[in-house]
């Protein structure tokens, strides 16, 4: 068994404690609990050198600063550190300067998006707890994360979409052996099938915030980031925000890094990005409120960040506020202009999640938000090759002469 430092979960609303190592998920006021650590012992046992020396894949160099107890519940499919891609010539056209705006491009991990990371972390605690059939509501990236960790871990599960789901993730999850259900419905009436259906069928809720573990994973997006740029962190980071796990994530990530000395006191603003037409964290934020209400009608093309009521909402609005940070919302239209432009000016294909944080610089930095000096980070959450392309309508008939003159 791996020394772990965790000493106990803890209610994000009332602070109550948890006791470690039992099945958990939401407090007994319905909130998400939070993983707490001895910080100063881990500090003590933990060094930067060894996490730059671990041998382990991608974010298991992490492994002493999670949850996990046993190496061999680390289930793993040969995750990576993903890269820090500057936009350069796609910065002028943000209104930005080239090495400002710097891409973290999540979806060079399995699976195709940071889902990966939670979802991975989520498993490998219900492997440890010995839950053998999991379940989820999904928007698509986050339903192919748990299909694919599960099947490796051998597990059962059961996964809910929104009729609407881009299809590629609709068979993606079921090809990864996901047993994958289409409901004429949002996100929310997926939950809700999965919510009731817990006691008759006995299956383990994995949907965002109901359980302790996917903050754990997506926080490795902080500590990560934190690792690439030398221990401190950038001005500002832009994050898609649906349900806000990675969001609430980086920041516990980044709070834990403070405590431990490993950073100095200087914070990001946490900028949380949010569709036009599903943007109930934001219009709570501007409201001044800490909940946001469901969102009636949501709809946006960007599928990951429609996502009408969250379970963590005063977690992500406390980060905002405490960062100094602030919500902002886009356009669909603008989302796939900026998609378009960025992939033929600078060759990386953005998926709409992250192609909206780019809107969402441009607009902060002509509103007076940041300046072009700051260090932004852009979190692309998925590739873009998951996603509807246009057509191609060039064809060439090789049977007849070739017009050169049209090239």
């Amino acid at each position: 068994m791996t020394k772990t430092f965790v000493t106990h979960l803890e209610c994000s609303m009332t602070g109550k404690h948890y006791e470690k190592g039992k099945i958990h998920e939401l407090s007994e006021v319905g909130r998400p609990l939070l993983v707490r650590y001895d910080l100063a012992e881990m500090a003590k046992h933990i060094s930067k050198d060894s996490i730059k020396n671990s041998a382990d894949p991608g974010f298991w160099r992490y492994a002493g600063m999670l949850p996990v107890t046993k190496p061999e519940n680390r289930i793993s499919l040969g995750e990576v550190i993903t890269p820090l891609i500057p936009l350069r010539k796609s910065a002028a056209s943000l209104g930005g300067l080239p090495d400002k705006i710097i891409v973290k491009d999540e979806g060079r991990l399995p699976t195709g998006s940071f889902k990966a990371r939670g979802l991975c972390l989520a498993v490998s605690m219900a492997k440890e707890f010995g839950q053998p059939h999991l379940a989820m509501p999904t928007n698509g990236n986050a339903g192919a994360a748990l299909a694919a960790y599960a099947s490796r871990a051998g597990q059962k599960t059961t996964i809910f979409c929104p009729s609407d789901t881009p299809d590629i993730n609709i068979r993606e999850i079921k090809q990864q052996g996901g047993d994958t259900y289409l409901v004429n419905g949002l996100i929310n009436d997926c939950g809700k099938i999965v919510l009731e259906g817990k006691e008759s069928v006995g299956w383990f809720d994995i949907s965002t915030l109901k359980e302790p573990y996917r903050i754990e994973g997506k926080k490795t997006m902080g500590l990560e980031l934190a690792e690439q740029l030398n221990w401190t962190l950038p001005d500002v980071i832009f994050y898609p925000t649906g349900g806000g796990t990675g969001l609430i994530g980086m920041w516990k990530a980044f709070a834990e890094l403070l405590e431990m000395g490993w950073i100095g006191s200087k914070m990001p603003k946490m900028v949380a990005v949010q569709a036009e037409g599903c943007a109930p964290i934001y219009k709570a934020w501007k409201a001044g409120d800490e909940h946001a209400p469901l969102w009636e009608n949501a709809h946006t093309m960007a599928a990951g960040i429609r996502v009408p009521i969250a379970v963590g909402d005063f977690l992500i609005i406390r980060a905002v506020r405490e960062s100094g940070g602030f919500c902002m919302t886009v356009t669909d239209e603008d989302i796939i202009t900026t998609r378009d432009d960025i992939a033929k000016l600078d060759g990386l294909l953005l998926c709409p999640e992250g192609a909206a944080t780019a809107v969402a610089y441009k607009q902060a930095l002509a509103q007076g938000l940041i300046s072009q000096d700051d260090t932004a980070i852009l979190y692309n959450c998925a590739t873009g090759l998951k996603y509807p392309m246009d057509a191609v309508d060039g064809i060439i008939d090789k049977n007849q002469p070739v017009d050169y003159s049209q090239f």
